[in-house]
C-alpha cells in the first residue's frame, strides 16, 4: 500500500516539532529519514504510527486516513518498532513475536494455526528460528534486534517503521539489520525508518527524507547527499566521496 504523508504538521508544548511535511512512498521502498538530533524524524514516525497526534495534516495508507481508523484497524496497516524497546523479563523469543498477532486476536478470533505459521515465517525471514526458545534478555543486541523485528513482521502490516533500528549495534550487526530493512522491502512491504548514519541512509534507503528545525529540506535518491547538504544538516565541512564498488556517498568531515 502507498504511504502519504501531507502537509503534517507536529507540536509539543512551546515546540514546532513537524512543520509541513509532505512525503509519499511506494510500496517495496525503504525510506531513510536522516538529519540531526531534535529536528522532529522521531515524532515524524511516532505520527505516522498514530502515537502523537499532529496539530494538521494527514496519514494516508491505501488511500485512508489513518487518523480516522479504529486503533484495531490502523494496526492492520502500520507497525512500529521504537527505540530501545523492552520485553518483560523472562519472555522468549517466540515468545516475544507471538506479540506481533496482537492485532489479529479478538472475541471470536482466538490463536490458530495461521498465527503459528506466520510466527514461524517471521522467525525464518529474521534468521532466529534456532533462538526461539531462548529468552530475549539472554541475547546479544544484535540478536535480540532481529527478535523484535521478526515481532514487527509478524503484525503483517504493509507499513514497516523503524524507529533508529541499529543504535548501539556495532557495525558488522547495523549491516545485518539494514540489509533486513532491504529485504522486508523486497517482500512488497514499505518500510520507513529514521537513521542517523547518513551514509548507512545513502547506501541502503531507495529514498532519502533529510529534516532540519522539523521542515524537509532534500528529498531524493543518495545524489541527494552533497557537500551542501551536509552543511545544511550539520553545521559540518566535509567532503563527499564516492564508495567503490556501488558509488554510494561516503561522508569524510574536515578537520577544523
Amino acid at each position: 500500500m502507498e504511504l502519504v504523508v501531507e502537509g503534517l504538521r507536529a507540536n509539543y508544548p512551546g515546540t514546532v516539532a513537524v512543520d509541513g511535511v509532505d512525503l509519499t512512498v511506494a510500496p517495496g521502498q525503504v525510506v531513510a529519514i536522516v538529519g540531526p538530533n531534535g529536528c522532529g524524524k522521531s515524532t515524524l514516525l511516532r505520527c505516522i504510527a498514530r502515537l502523537h497526534r499532529p496539530e494538521a495534516g494527514r496519514v494516508l495508507v491505501g488511500g485512508d486516513d489513518l487518523w480516522r481508523m479504529r486503533p484495531r484497524e490502523a494496526a492492520h496497516r502500520v507497525a512500529l518498532l521504537p527505540q530501545s524497546p523492552r520485553a518483560p523479563e523472562g519472555l522468549t523469543v517466540a515468545g516475544l513475536v507471538r506479540y506481533g498477532r496482537h492485532p489479529h486476536q479478538g472475541l471470536f478470533r482466538q490463536w490458530s494455526r495461521t498465527d503459528e505459521q506466520v510466527v514461524a515465517e517471521a522467525l525464518t525471514a529474521t534468521g532466529v528460528t534456532d533462538l526461539a526458545d531462548r529468552r530475549v534478555d539472554q541475547l546479544s543486541g544484535g540478536q535480540r534486534q532481529r527478535c523484535w523485528i521478526a515481532m514487527v513482521l509478524a503484525q503483517q502490516t504493509p507499513i514497516v517503521l523503524l524507529d533508529e533500528p541499529t543504535s548501539a549495534l556495532d557495525l558488522g550487526h547495523q549491516v545485518e539489520v539494514l540489509e533486513l530493512a532491504r529485504e522486508v522491502a523486497r517482500s512488497g512491504r514499505t518500510v520507513v525508518m529514521v537513521l542517523h548514519d547518513l551514509i548507512s541512509a545513502a547506501r541502503y534507503a531507495d529514498v532519502l527524507v533529510a529534516m532540519r528545525d522539523g521542515r524537509v529540506v532534500a528529498q531524493g535518491s543518495r545524489e541527494v547527499v552533497d557537500t551542501a547538504l551536509v552543511r545544511q544538516l550539520y553545521d559540518l565541512e566535509a567532503d563527499v566521496l564516492s564508495a567503490p564498488g556501488d558509488g554510494a556517498p561516503v561522508v569524510v568531515p574536515r578537520a577544523r
